[in-house]
C-alpha cells in the first residue's frame, strides 16, 4: 500500500520531534539510581565530633534498650502491623523468640510474630554497623543565636573534626553543612561561615572533602539565591584548588514561595537550573512552611494537607530529574520527662508512656513519607534512628515477595519484547522496580541473597541500570 504521507515531509517533521524528544530526555533523565540515604540527622555545629556516628549509635542502642528491650515491646510501642497480639511477659516472650528462631525462612514468614522479630534484629543491626546514613552540621536552627566570634569558631572546629573523620574513616557515608540563608539580613554571616568551613576543611584535609558532601541552602524563596551560592562555590573551588562543580547544594524547601511564586508558577524547575548543575537535593521544611501557611502550632504535622501539597508539588517539578528528595521531621522528640538515674516506679512508667508516644508518631510519619513516595526525612535525636529504621524496614519487608516476583517476571517479559531504539519502552518502570531493591539492600532491609533470588545476578545488581540489564538478557536470548 502507498503511503499519503511523503517520505521527505515526515522527515522533516521527524527531525523536529526527534531534537524535542532529545531535550526532554536531558531535562528527565530519570532516577539516577545513586545511593540515597533513608534520612539526614540535624545536629548543632558546636556539637559536631569526628566521630558523630559512633556517639550516635551508642546512644541509640542505649534508648533502645531501655525502652523497647525486646522485639515484642518494640513492635507494639510503635503499633507495628500484627503486634496486638505479641505477648508481653519475659518468659512468653523469650519462647516465641526460640519458636521462631527454630523455624525456616518460609514458614517463619508465614508467622505474623517473623515481621516483629526480623524487624527487631535488623534495626539492631544497623545501629552497630551504621548508625547514621547522612549528617547535617547545623550552623542554622540547630545551632541557636551567637556571636560572629562564637561561629567563626565553631566553623573552623567543625571542619576540623571533619576533616579528622576523613583521615580515620569515621565520618558517615553521607555529610554536608547547613549554612543560614541567603536573604538580606543573614547573607554576609552565611557567606562567611560557608568560607570558614570550605577553606579549613581542605587545608587541613589535603585537598579533600568527604564523600557525598553538600551544603545545604535553607529558607531558600528566589532562584537569585541559588545561583548566587552557585557564584560562591565557583570562587571557593578556584581558590582551595576543588575541581570546577564538585561543592554540590541541596535546598530546603520550606517557604510558599518556595512552591509558588509571585507569578502563580512553580519556582522548583528554576531553582535546579539556576544551581549549574550543583543542586543534588531537596528537603522539606515541615515546621517553617505549616507556619508560614498560618497553620497553629497545634495542628503543624508531617501529616497535614498542606505538607503532602507542597511534597507533591515537589515531586511533580523535580520527579525524573534524578535530584534526591527527603521529607521533613518528627519535633516530639522521644524524652521522658524525669531524670536521672533512681527514678521511682511511677516515673520510669511514666518516661516510657512518653518514648512510645513519640516513637508511634514517629514510625506514622515515617511510613506516611514512604506510602507518598519520599524515601528520606530528618531525625533531630538518637532515639529517633531506631524507629526511623523500623518504618524503613517494614515498608520493604512487607512488600517484598510481590515486589520481588513482579521485578522478575517484568525483566523476564522485557527481555523478549521489541526494543525503541535502545530504549524499552516501559523502562522507567523497570528501573523504579530495580531502584526500589537497591534502596531496600542499602538501608540494610534486605540481604544481597534477597536480592539476587529476584533472578537478578550480581553483575546486573551492580549495574543499577534496568536498561542494560535488558540489553544483556536480550543478548543471551539472541
Amino acid at each position: 500500500m502507498k503511503s499519503s504521507i511523503p517520505a521527505d515531509a515526515k522527515a522533516t517533521i521527524f527531525e523536529r520531534l526527534r531534537v524535542a524528544n532529545l531535550e526532554f530526555q536531558q531535562k528527565y533523565p530519570g532516577d539516577s539510581g545513586n545511593r540515597q540515604p533513608v534520612h539526614t540527622v540535624y545536629g548543632g555545629a558546636n556539637l559536631f565530633t569526628h566521630d558523630i556516628a559512633s556517639k550516635m549509635g551508642k546512644a541509640a542502642r542505649v534508648h533502645l534498650e531501655r525502652y523497647g528491650s525486646n522485639f515484642c515491646i518494640f513492635a507494639k510501642a510503635i503499633g507495628l502491623a500484627g503486634a496486638d497480639g505479641l505477648p508481653i511477659g519475659m518468659s512468653e516472650v523469650a519462647a516465641l523468640e526460640a519458636r521462631l528462631q527454630a523455624m525456616d525462612a518460609a514458614e517463619g514468614k508465614a508467622d505474623p510474630a517473623w515481621l516483629a522479630l526480623t524487624l527487631y534484629n535488623k534495626v539492631i543491626a544497623k545501629l552497630q554497623r551504621e548508625p547514621l546514613e547522612d549528617f547535617r552540621i547545623d550552623f542554622e536552627d540547630g545551632f541557636g543565636n551567637r556571636s560572629d566570634a562564637e561561629e567563626d569558631d565553631f566553623a573552623q572546629k567543625a571542619a576540623l573534626e571533619c576533616a579528622k573523620g576523613i583521615a580515620t574513616g569515621t565520618l558517615p557515608p553521607f555529610i554536608g553543612i547547613r549554612i543560614k540563608s541567603l536573604t538580606e539580613d543573614v547573607k554576609d554571616r552565611a557567606c562567611r561561615t560557608l568560607d570558614l568551613f570550605v577553606t579549613t576543611l581542605v587545608e587541613a584535609s589535603g585537598g579533600k572533602v568527604p564523600n557525598n558532601f553538600v551544603i545545604m541552602l535553607p529558607k531558600v524563596t528566589i532562584p537569585e539565591q541559588i545561583s548566587a551560592l552557585s557564584d560562591l562555590l565557583d570562587l571557593l573551588e578556584a581558590a582551595t584548588g576543588l575541581a570546577a562543580g564538585s561543592l554540590k547544594m541541596e535546598i530546603m524547601i520550606e517557604q510558599a514561595q518556595a512552591v509558588m511564586d509571585s507569578d502563580g508558577k512553580n519556582p522548583l524547575r528554576k531553582f535546579l537550573e539556576a544551581s549549574r548543575g550543583r543542586l543534588v537535593a531537596t528537603s522539606f521544611g515541615t515546621y517553617d512552611y505549616t507556619a508560614h501557611c498560618n497553620v497553629t502550632a497545634k495542628y503543624q504535622a508531617m501529616t497535614h494537607p498542606a505538607c503532602d501539597f507542597a511534597n507533591h508539588m515537589t515531586r511533580v517539578a523535580l520527579g525524573h530529574t534524578g535530584l534526591m528528595i527527603a521529607d521533613g521531621a518528627t519535633n516530639a522528640m522521644p524524652v521522658g520527662p524525669h531524670r536521672g538515674e533512681n527514678l521511682s516506679v511511677s516515673q520510669m512508667e511514666e518516661n516510657t508512656e512518653v518514648v512510645h508516644r513519640a516513637w508511634k508518631l514517629a514510625y506514622d510519619n515515617n511510613r506516611h513519607s514512604l506510602y507518598n513516595g519520599i524515601y528520606q526525612g530528618w531525625d533531630l535525636h538518637p532515639g529517633q534512628l531506631a524507629v526511623r529504621y523500623a518504618a524503613v524496614y517494614a515498608f520493604f519487608l512487607e512488600s517484598y515477595e510481590e515486589a520481588a516476583a513482579r521485578l522478575r517476571n517484568f525483566v523476564l517479559a522485557a527481555a523478549r519484547v521489541s526494543l525503541s531504539g535502545d530504549m524499552f519502552d516501559d523502562a522507567a518502570t523497570g528501573q523504579g522496580l530495580l531502584n526500589y531493591f537497591i534502596a531496600a539492600l542499602n538501608c540494610g532491609a534486605i540481604s544481597q541473597d534477597e536480592v539476587l533470588a529476584t533472578g537478578l545476578t550480581l553483575e546486573e545488581l551492580r549495574s543499577r541500570s534496568f536498561v542494560r540489564i535488558l540489553q544483556g538478557r536480550r543478548s543471551v536470548l539472541g
